[in-house]
């Protein structure tokens, strides 16, 4: 009997990375079923429930009848309700006309990197820094050029590096602060020094700020409120981290005037539209009571403050103090294993599900990141497997 040819897979699935916190959840899940008890680090998500109020709004708009097709760009509601959020917070003015909702913000990502950059470009991204950065990067045929994000900075970046790194072929910068994974925060200065390099530039700019109010110190700074840069900016934000919509799919940017007919098209050959009564959340989180997420940001920084001093209290290891989001990027560097051997034996012999640094990049080598989005008892209860476990190796 004939053997029947199978079809193959594109070439260009080798250049589609993945993100790792997904992969240790499903292997934690996993063991979770086999009976294993885990304390769950891995996941970057808010463990505190969508404010009530926003429930309600989408509640309402679903017993409306908003059940249908909206317009791929967003509804005008939440366009205008962003655009003041984003004019308030920023310090500049957004137009609604250049604000697009979309399903989350990694679409803004995937999307923004494919709508401005050609096979050959380079692209200036932190490491470490958020692994779907990488990925879109080799999926639309640029070269990545990592920027490293210094541990001795507080992850930050040293102007000279970013200067080494900019030059005829960056078509594109990507900026994030507060950082994923460090917990890092940009500077006013750092921020200033980052627009006045890139302005020398070509470049489009794509600043990730949906952390920008989780914010421990100080006041948050755009690179999109410098002079001349929200003309080439696109300025990312969204729901899922300060109001706790993670599950809610929606995120929205303001951009410049050349990207909002191209990034529209690909949210109709896409995803077509965030679902309406979404949308209606949204508007009521942008503009409703702000108390709850004041609220869990003081809870992050009791277990901020929890976490960092436990994890400076094992054998081995040394945590910076993060100034922004719910991350910690402690350096293990001086215990007996290699930080990726060290988050695998925390998983299956400790039950404490966290990430190896390596996951974003080749700069956290020597690193874990621990999300502290649990319980002060489950943190306490990792610290001291932790500490029992690395007090038992050799």
């Amino acid at each position: 009997m004939a053997t029947t040819a199978r079809p193959g897979l594109a070439a260009s699935l080798e250049r589609l990375g993945t993100e790792t916190a997904f992969s240790v959840l499903a292997r934690a899940q996993e063991l979770e079923r086999q009976g294993r008890d885990v304390i769950h680090l891995e996941i970057g998500a808010p463990d505190f429930p969508t404010p009530r109020h926003i429930c309600d709004a989408a509640t309402a708009s679903l017993r409306a009848g908003e059940t249908s097709y909206c317009p791929s760009a967003g509804l005008p509601e939440l366009r205008a309700a962003a655009a003041a959020y984003l004019s308030e917070s920023r310090g500049v003015v957004v137009r609604p006309e250049n604000t697009i909702v979309g399903t989350g913000a990694k679409p803004f990502l995937f999307f923004g990197i494919l709508a401005t950059c050609n096979p050959g470009d380079e692209v200036v991204y932190p490491d470490p820094g958020f692994p779907i950065y990488e990925s879109a990067i080799r999926w639309a045929g640029a070269t990545p050029v990592p920027l490293p994000l210094l541990e001795e900075r507080d992850f930050t970046f040293s102007p000279d590096d970013l200067a080494e790194r900019l030059g005829p072929r960056t078509k594109l910068v990507i900026l994030n602060s507060p950082q994923n994974p460090t917990g890092g925060v940009l500077s006013a200065e750092d921020v200033a020094t980052a627009a006045e390099l890139v302005a020398e530039t070509d470049a489009w700019v794509l600043s990730d700020e949906v952390y920008s109010q989780m914010l421990y110190e100080g006041e948050f700074t755009s690179v999109a409120s410098r002079p001349g840069m929200l003309e080439r900016t696109i300025l990312l934000d969204g729901f899922s981290k300060t109001y706790s919509m993670t599950g809610w799919r929606c995120g929205f940017a303001a951009v410049p005037h050349e990207l909002v007919d191209p990034l529209t098209r690909f949210f109709v050959n896409s995803t077509s539209c965030v679902p309406p009564f979404v949308q209606r959340a949204g508007v009521v989180a942008l503009e409703g009571p702000q108390d709850e997420p004041r609220a869990m940001m003081e809870e992050f920084r009791l277990r901020r403050d929890l976490v960092v001093d436990g994890l400076n209290r094992l054998p081995g290891v040394t945590c910076r103090v993060p100034k922004g989001a719910f991350y910690v990027f402690p350096n293990v560097s001086a215990t007996p294993l290699p930080a990726d051997e060290l988050a695998e034996r925390l998983l299956s012999e400790a039950g404490v599900a966290v990430l190896a640094g390596s996951a974003f990049g080749s700069v956290g080598r020597d690193n874990l990141r621990l999300s502290y989005a649990n319980t002060r008892e489950n943190l306490t209860a990792a610290l001291d497997r932790m500490d029992a476990f690395l007090r038992g190796l050799p």
